[in-house]
């Protein structure tokens, strides 16, 4: 069990002098009663601004309002409730990139008082079957693109309705017709062989209940509208399910409740509040919405401030990203290491980068010192890290935005958040020395989904154990060493990957690097490196010299071999589990 003693250097908080001035130390009262709230108060405040813009590759963008939002999300809730009947806490899929949909279907998930359970578009038919019948979600939003898929999927889950989007959706009809027209052409879009119903016609559905409902939903704005008796939500009800990646074991459902996720938007724009400028940004996600990142962060959290948000169905390849970035006056971003480490290696991007760029949000994975270095000097403003788990809404940690920051860090612990560094006995660590991170706060889950075994494990006595390991220093700033399942542990010595890794990325020869351990009789474990290389010259050796005048011998790599990509998430972050298991499964094919 966790013990806090007298003389825990986490009780004083060392870290609170480290905010901005005007930044509190904890957050107030949540002023809404559940997420639809704040939604339909954003839509009247910021009525006529540009909420949404899907853009695509060639330039191609269709865009929504604020206010629009809010009619299209009103029409969706009804749809939910009048025509499928479904009641408060029943679970709603969606299964789509990026596009102008998504936040109209999430928004009216979340009103008619329903459980978004976010779906990766690109999930195997294994996984789609998982999270569907884990869940027990009745209704799916799923792309059209995807579509081939549910033949074999739905007779195996409990889903009974299926809406389908288009990416072409919400673009001016002429617009609309060629985006079909190419995508018919390029047979992205296989033809959906099971009953279904396309997502205009779900909107048109609801809004043809909504005009014959004479109940208003009673929130400020709600009058001249076509509203809807909603279901009473509380802040403690659960909004989302949002599944972990299962690198662990079986993927489990977070259980984030309305006050997990806006004490998060509340902690962070908290944090933001000395540089954001409500009603006027512009941010860019190519962060994909479905994970926790994104939708706290870029859509709800902006959302909440009036921003317009800049839809990118797909980041890949790079050049994707060429044109959003030429037509609109990007302001923010967020990402993870490799998708700006890619952006810096795109001629377009670093001979003409954003002009109007505030700042750059980096989580998900460890932000390497030297992307975090060519990003300042390329775009002339910081690229900044923070920390967080699907667990937590997701944002823990971050470097004080308008206060002192440091590099290779990810900051200090957010307002109305907890945090310390225990041993394997659950005793605080010492200043400087490593232990696990556990965090206690607003924005931590309420637990696993049916998994009452998993939540007593990684909950304890209202702390989170997070897996991670780092060390504080004595300011209160936080460094992540490495996850404790991915240390390596040479000769009785500690290896983080992270550290070997932030070192081979130095070598200006390396695009991308991942490191793991493998198994070694003398040392009982070896660091390997997996490396991108920018030339085909470079060599093994020359990366162990490189490594050698920065690491102890022990940490440098033993084996480096060289690959054309990388194993990667949909956001990008290096799957060092990939590696590890490709690398065991060669090694009992040599000795079978």
């Amino acid at each position: 069990m966790s013990q806090v003693n007298a003389a825990s250097p986490y009780l004083s908080k060392p870290w609170i002098p480290t905010y901005a001035k005007g930044v509190r130390s904890e957050i107030p009262a949540i002023p809404y009663e559940n997420i639809g709230a704040l939604i339909s108060t954003s839509a009247q405040r910021f009525a006529a601004r540009t909420a949404f813009v899907t853009c695509l590759p060639n330039g191609m963008q269709g865009q929504v309002t604020f206010s629009e939002i809010e009619a299209y999300s009103n029409q969706f809730a009804a749809f939910l409730l009048k025509e499928l009947q479904l009641q408060k806490g029943d679970r709603v899929a969606i299964q789509m990139p990026n596009c102008i949909a998504y936040p109209i279907a999430l928004f009216g998930i979340l009103k008619a008082g329903c459980v978004v359970v976010n779906v990766n578009p690109l999930y195997t038919d294994r996984e789609m079957e998982h999270a569907f019948n884990d869940s027990g979600a009745t209704v799916l939003v799923i792309i059209d693109m995807f579509a081939d898929k549910l033949p074999r999927v739905l007779p195996k889950t409990g889903v009974k309705h299926v809406i389908t989007v288009s990416l072409a959706d919400f673009f001016p009809v002429p617009l609309k017709m060629l985006i079909k027209t190419l995508l018919k052409l390029k047979k992205q879009v296989p033809a959906c062989t099971v009953p279904h119903l396309p997502f205009r016609e779900a909107l048109a559905a609801g809004q043809s209940r909504l005009s014959q409902t004479e109940t208003a939903w009673a929130r400020p704005g709600s009058q001249g509208q076509k509203t809807l008796s909603l279901p009473s939500v509380t802040l403690d009800d659960l909004a989302a399910l949002q599944y972990t990646g299962g690198t662990t074991g079986v993927s489990k459902g977070a259980m984030l409740t309305h006050r997990n996720l806006l004490s998060n938007v509340y902690q962070i724009l908290e944090f933001a509040r000395t540089t954001i400028k409500t009603g006027e940004e512009t941010i860019i996600t190519a962060l994909p919405l479905y994970h926790i990142f994104a939708f706290t962060v870029n859509c709800l959290s902006f959302f909440e401030e009036g921003a317009t948000n800049i839809l990118i169905p797909s980041p890949r390849p790079m050049s994707n990203l060429r044109k959003p970035f030429s037509k609109h006056q990007i302001t923010w971003m967020t990402g993870v290491n490799t998708l700006f480490n890619a952006l810096l290696n795109e001629p377009w991007f670093a001979q003409n980068p954003p002009k109007k760029m505030k700042m750059a949000i980096a989580g998900g994975a460890a932000l390497l010192s030297s992307t975090a270095d060519r990003w300042n000097k390329v775009v002339g403003t910081p690229v900044i890290e923070g920390y967080g788990l699907t667990e937590t809404s997701p944002v823990l940690t971050f470097n004080p935005i308008g206060g002192k920051t440091k590099k290779d860090c990810i900051g200090v612990p957010m307002p109305s958040t907890d945090i310390r560094l225990v041993d394997d006995n659950g005793q605080d660590v010492a200043v400087g020395e490593p232990g696990e991170v556990i965090a206690r706060g607003p924005q931590i889950m309420a637990g696993y989904w049916k998994r009452p075994e998993e939540t007593a494990k990684t909950i304890k006595d209202g702390w989170l154990y997070t897996g991670d390991v780092a060390v504080m220093d004595p300011e209160g700033f936080f460094k992540i060493v490495d996850r404790k399942k991915d240390m390596i542990l040479v000769s009785g010595f500690n290896v983080y990957p992270n550290e070997v890794e932030d070192c081979i990325a130095k070598h200006p020869d390396v695009v991308e690097v991942a490191v793991i351990g493998i198994p070694d009789g003398q040392s009982g474990e070896a660091v390997k490196a997996y490396v991108v290389p920018r030339t085909p010259g470079l060599t093994q050796d020359a990366l162990r010299a490189h490594c050698k005048e920065l690491l102890t011998a022990y940490k440098v790599p033993r084996v480096v071999e060289f690959r054309k990509e990388l194993p990667k998430t949909p956001i990008g972050k290096i799957l060092r589990k990939d590696l590890r298991a490709e690398f065991l499964s060669q090694q009992q094919q040599k000795n079978s």
